[in-house]
């Protein structure tokens, strides 16, 4: 099978996260610029939560364009991911109506582990399938970002209880560091087309 219905059903869910989460943003009581300050902290980890959808959305994407077909252990990782991500609503959620208490902030890195290990396991079917000669094999070599977001997401799972600012700077610094999507893996599509 190719990919096209395996990456439409993705882009299908990944909006319906999306969705649910600005839905969870409540409108304020009042009408002056002092009615928002309450919610912020409901802001702020919506933004945070936004951001690591569309990152998960374009290095899906970009990972996909290395498959030309799919397998069923594709197509079970692939629900792996999305069903941890459909999760980060409600942590996002959570965590902000709490303003970062270190509970919520512990879930929410616990859901962002969890989908960074199945984004990791996603890679691996897809190298298997494409078998030894895969361009995603060739473009993510040692893989230290993928590899380092999951012990990353640990450590700051542990800080939630003692220093839970230095937490979601972590939570961050890994958003950051996976922005732009994997240039890896361009510059191998672009070799296999040469």
């Amino acid at each position: 099978m190719g990919t096209n219905r395996l990456e439409a059903f993705s882009d299908g869910v990944l909006a319906i996260i999306i969705t649910i989460m600005v839905l969870e943003l409540k409108v304020p009581h009042g009408d002056t610029l002092d009615a928002l300050v309450p919610l912020i902290p409901a802001a702020l980890s919506y933004v945070l939560s936004f951001l690591y959808v569309g990152i998960y959305w374009n290095n899906h994407h970009h990972m996909l364009h290395t498959a030309k077909h799919v397998s069923g252990a594709v197509l079970w990782t692939n629900l792996h991911l999305l069903f941890w991500l459909s999760l980060l609503p409600f942590a996002t959620g959570w965590m902000g109506e709490n303003h970062f208490a270190p509970v919520p902030s512990a879930l929410y890195g616990a859901v962002l582990f969890c989908a960074a290990v199945a984004y990791l396991l996603l890679q691996h079917a897809i190298i298997v399938t494409q078998g030894p000669g895969s361009i995603l094999r060739r473009a993510i070599g040692k893989d230290w970002k993928g590899l380092s977001s999951p012990a990353v997401y640990l450590v700051a799972i542990a800080l939630t209880t003692v220093k839970p600012w230095l937490a979601q700077a972590l939570y961050l610094a890994v958003a950051l560091v996976w922005l732009v999507p994997d240039r890896r893996i361009e510059r191998a599509l672009a070799e296999s087309t040469t």
